[in-house]
Parts: structure tokens; sequence; C-alpha cells
């Protein structure tokens, strides 16, 4: 078919919830441009170890998936987007399936689940082939336009259409991380300077095995297989499958910890021992050194349900968005389903929503690299002190997730204060930027 000259539709960034989101609006009938700022190989999804988690065991239900994501929210989930992801999980799967997805067999458990609920494909390359699947079947739609290396500088440059931006999220901003060094945070940049809020930053999830050398992530599957935590003494220190935060700080508060791998059938995840190989280790001989990395930002662009943000015609999904669905801690294998599940509803809505106007948001600028600062200063452990030392970062993203930290004087979930050790009730809320203003709690159903 002839291709129009102004969509339907415009999707900002390739991933996994990007992809979801041009295929059901196609598949709705609607014309779709999906600009991708790399390859569309190059996105944190098709990075992604993790599977998907989902109840589409014999022994589970949705309603169990919800509790374990509420434990682990620490008491920040929005519980009507937990029930919405959980409910809509198995569908998904089963839709990935009839796209031609292969996961392999069985169900494995991971970190803070409380059954075997996490599907995997190729071990540990689950983001890898959903990403495959879904990037064909958009390549090979006749009304879905790709346009790859497309830089995107304003919300503005996408006028008179609705915009959904999927662009991931900021934890590369960290000096030692598990991402792509891209995840930088631009689209939650871009929807702020249109007008929407942003939500939750100062919540960023740190991977507890991360390999030593270079932050190269070791999945929680393979803790899940029963790979375990040795301490310096090689002694095992911690229940490798307790939320991450959890384990996260275990490994820290130790002068060293390693993944020993011996007992697991290793054969099963054949590309990260090849990368292990490579890197010099021998996971059959010895245990591999690890140490947390940033991994997951929780924060993100304020969205409802439908993935609508406060800017009439914008919407967010997948990373980048911030629905309250992980609180404050998101649970393993919870952020592929996100991308799935509100991916596809944000599409959805946009098929019958407004158009972004001229909005007038200023250009993106590059942010500079203020990595090492953050990972000094907003760690695993933060305090006021450092914190306080990132205000006057060149970076206004970094700034921000400054304010959000320094606001909540507590400790709960990912965000950990040495000054502030324990929960505090009055903050069971989200901490809400809104462009131009300090950061305000509310608490959302």
């Amino acid at each position: 078919m002839r291709k129009k000259l102004h969509p339907d539709l415009a999707v900002v960034g390739a991933g996994v919830a990007g992809l979801t989101a041009a295929l059901t609006a196609a598949d709705g009938g609607a014309s779709v441009l999906v600009l991708a700022k790399g390859a569309i190989d190059s996105s944190n999804s098709w990075a992604a170890q993790g599977g998907v988690a989902a109840a589409v065991g014999p022994d589970d239900d949705p309603s169990l998936h919800a509790a374990d994501t509420l434990a682990a929210g620490r008491g920040l989930c929005r519980e009507s987007a937990v029930e919405l992801l959980t409910r809509e999980a198995p569908e998904r799967i089963a839709e990935l399936v009839d796209l031609g997805v292969e996961f392999d067999e069985g169900l494995a458990r991971e970190g803070g689940h409380s059954r075997s609920r996490v599907v995997h494909a190729g071990g540990a390359e689950t983001g890898r082939r959903i990403a495959e699947v879904l990037a064909a079947r958009v390549q090979e739609h006749p009304r879905i336009r790709i346009v790859a290396g497309k830089r995107v500088d304003s919300i503005s440059s996408l006028a008179g259409q609705p915009v959904i931006l999927a662009t991931g999220g900021y934890a590369a901003l960290w000096e030692r991380t598990t991402n792509p060094r891209g995840a930088t945070g631009e689209g939650l940049l871009l929807a702020h300077g249109a007008g929407a809020a942003l939500a939750d930053l100062e919540l960023v999830q740190f991977h507890p095995t991360a390999l030593l050398d270079d932050g190269f992530l070791l999945s929680e599957a393979l803790r899940g297989a029963g790979a375990t935590l040795l301490d310096e003494d090689g002694e095992r220190f911690t229940d490798e499958l307790a939320p991450r935060d959890v384990v996260a700080r275990a490994i820290a508060a130790r002068d060293g910890a390693s993944l020993d791998l011996r007992s697991i059938e290793r054969d099963r995840y054949p590309t990260l021992m090849a990368t292990l190989a490579r890197a010099g280790y021998d996971p059959a001989d010895e245990p591999i050194p690890v140490s947390p990395a940033a991994h997951y930002a929780i924060g993100g662009i304020v969205t409802d349900l439908d993935g609508r943000t406060s800017v009439p015609g914008l919407y967010a999904a997948g990373e980048c968005a911030c629905t309250g669905v992980h609180g404050a801690n998101r649970l393993a294998s919870n952020s592929l389903l996100e991308c799935l599940v509100f991916g596809r509803r944000a599409a959805l809505a946009a098929l019958d929503g407004e158009t972004v106007s001229d909005t007038g948001s200023r250009c993106l600028t590059p942010s500079p690299d203020d990595g090492a600062a953050l990972w000094r200063n907003a760690g695993l452990i933060r305090s006021a002190a450092g914190l306080e030392r990132l205000l006057d970062a060149p970076s206004e993203l970094v700034r921000l997730i400054a304010r959000s930290a320094l606001a909540r004087t507590e400790s709960r979930g990912v965000h950990f204060r040495e000054d502030f050790p324990a929960e505090d009730d009055a903050l069971a809320g989200h901490l809400v930027v809104h462009p131009g203003g300090d950061p305000e709690l509310e608490r959302w159903s």
C-alpha cells in the first residue's frame, strides 16, 4: 500500500514497548511511524536477560502474582496498575506465542516470587528473542514505517498526531550500569519540556549480580536455577531469591562477593557462559566476582493506566513511563511484561485520542556525563550530604533525581538513605515533579 505522508500515530522508541504499540495500532488500522534513536536491535529490550512473569502455571493465579508485586513494592505500588498488569499477563504471553516467540519449557522462579511463573526464551536471551519477533512483524507490516538513527529533539516536531514515547529508562546515567549507554532518560526530558509531570525519579533499581569488571548483567535466572552468592571467605551469606534491593545491599556490605555457578545447568545459558569465557572466567571451575550496578529506572513520565500523560495527545509506555505499578522495588521479570501490557494499552488509547499540538517545548540537549558523581552520591546507599552535591550538576535530569531523593527522607525499597534508615508512613506516596516545581507527594489509587 502507499505510505501516508502524515501517519496516524508516531512511536518514539523501538524496544518491546514501542514495537508492541506500533503493531497494536497498525493492526487496528492506523498508519504508524516508528522513530528509533539507534538501530532497531540496539534498544535496552534486546539486552534484557530476564524473562516475563505471568501466572500461567497450574498452581498459580494472577492474584498471587499481584500479591508478590505489591510485597516487593513496599507500599508504593498503584494497586489498580498491579491488578491490570497481572490479570493481562497470561493473554500477552499467548499473543507472543501466536506471533512466533518460542519459549523454553518449564517456568522459572526468581527473586520475590512465591511461585515458578517466569517464562524464558533461549535461557537468558528472552528480551532479544521477543524483540526479534516483534521487529520482524513490524518490518513486514504494510502500515508501519521505521526510521532508524532518528533523534527527536522536541515533541513539537511531531505535532499533529498522537505520540507514544517508548524511549526506555535512565539507568545508564550511573557510571556502573547494566544498560546500553543510550539509556539516559532523553524521553523524560522531552516530555517534561512539553509540560508533562515526572515521578519517582529517586527510585532506581540496582541489580545485585553484575560482573565486577564491566557491569555485564548475570541474570537472576541463574540464581533461580540454584546459583549461590558467596562472600570473600567462600561462605553463603544471603537468600539469593530475596527482593533485589535486599540482595544488592547484602552484597555491598561485604568486602567482596561472587556468584557460584558450578552446581547449575550452565549449558542452558550458552550466551552468558560464552561471555564469561571471553572475559577470562571459567564458571565450571570458579565463582564469578560480582557487585551491584544501576539497572532499572522505576521513575518516569507520569501516565494513567492507558499511557496518557498530562499533555494532550502525548502517551508513554515501558520503562520511560511511571504508572506506579512497580512501587519502590520492581519485582523480577515484571519489566518486559510492563512493556507488553502498557505498550498495547497506550496504542489502543492513542487510536481514538487527541493529537499533540505545537507545545513550544524546548529542544533537548545531550546530557553531560555525570556518571561518576551519580554513582558516588546517589548510588545504592545515599545521604543528604552526597545528594546535595548533585544539585548543581550540569544535567537537568540528574538535578531532578537529586531533588527527589532528598525529598524522600526515608529508606524504602531501592531507595536507601543511611541518614534516614527507616520507612516513614507519611511518605507512602509518589514524589511528582511538575515543570518548574518541587517534588510533591501524591497518592495514587
